[in-house]
């Protein structure tokens, strides 16, 4: 839940998630529509269908353990070497470092030279026994990313009162580096075509070849090209929303109709047992405008 999420906004969703699913067995044997439910606002879904994935190959293939090296963990679905360093490093108190953004910039810093110019695996092979010369590996692997999440931060950092500053190179030097990554914004047009109905439902269908929404329920939805035919449709709104690095603007369509293409179903507007994502509930509330 954490990966690309801030703890303020995951905590309650993970009070609730491990108040449903108590144990791994619990997790293994329930439903994606459940997971995805229950992730419902929080993004990126790949990583709850991940963890669903993982769980259940735990149970069936590593006997309800997690694996303990690097390359039996990298196998399990979702679980890359950022991922796997810091669970064997916290579960396992094995001597690793999981190398995530506040890390490597807390690396560069102290050596003063740009992320880019850096083979960080090399870094650490070179200065491991600096690095792992303590038995408290797990606390070693948290401390490293929360010293630089509240300490070493992107901006302003706490550098005056670091108990680094003697030997960091950035702090001590008069030509320190910039270590502030530019985000790439990418701008994308959507036409949005909205099937309703008088009893409040919009059709919505998987049929959609949207790459940032990939096998959820969406309306039809397709890349603005300026000469997308509209014939029948009725303009509601243009409006913005954004996906990681995705500026979208959007065109939203809509047509009453009690008749819908094949492969859609009807959705209430009001009452949705089922997972819906933000993106939707979005359009949910721009069509729900016309009752």
């Amino acid at each position: 839940m954490l990966q690309q999420t801030q703890v303020k906004t995951v905590i309650p969703y993970f009070n609730n998630f491990t108040k449903k699913f108590k144990t791994l067995k619990a997790l293994s044997k329930s439903k994606e529509k459940d997971i995805l439910k229950m992730w419902e606002g929080l993004g990126y879904y790949r990583r709850a269908r991940n963890l669903l994935a993982c769980s259940k190959k735990i149970v069936k293939n590593y006997n309800f353990k997690l694996p303990d090296t690097i390359d039996e963990i990298t196998k399990l679905p979702g679980v890359g070497n950022y991922t796997g360093s810091a669970l064997l490093g916290l579960i396992y108190n094995k001597p690793t470092i999981a190398l995530d953004g506040n890390v490597k910039r807390v690396f560069s810093r102290y050596i003063n030279v740009t992320e880019n110019k850096i083979n960080f695996d090399n870094f650490i092979q070179k200065n491991k026994k600096k690095l792992f010369n303590t038995k408290r590996n797990a606390d070693f692997v948290e401390a490293l990313m929360e010293f630089g999440a509240l300490v070493c931060k992107p901006k302003d950092p706490i550098c005056h009162t670091c108990c680094l500053n003697k030997t960091c190179k950035y702090f001590t030097s008069d030509n320190k580096i910039n270590s502030l990554r530019k985000k790439m914004i990418k701008n994308k047009d959507y036409d949005i075509f909205c099937y309703i109905n008088k009893k409040k439902q919009i059709a919505l269908t998987k049929n959609n070849q949207i790459g940032f929404l990939k096998n959820f329920n969406l309306p039809k939805i397709k890349e603005s090209n300026g000469f997308t035919k509209k014939q029948n449709w009725k303009f509601l709104k243009r409006y913005k929303n954004s996906i990681s690095n995705l500026k979208l603007n959007i065109n939203l369509y809509y047509k009453f109709s009690d008749q819908i293409p094949s492969m859609y179903n009807w959705y209430s507007l009001k009452e949705n047992k089922e997972f819906v994502p933000s993106f939707t509930k979005k359009i949910f509330k721009q069509v729900s405008t016309l009752f």
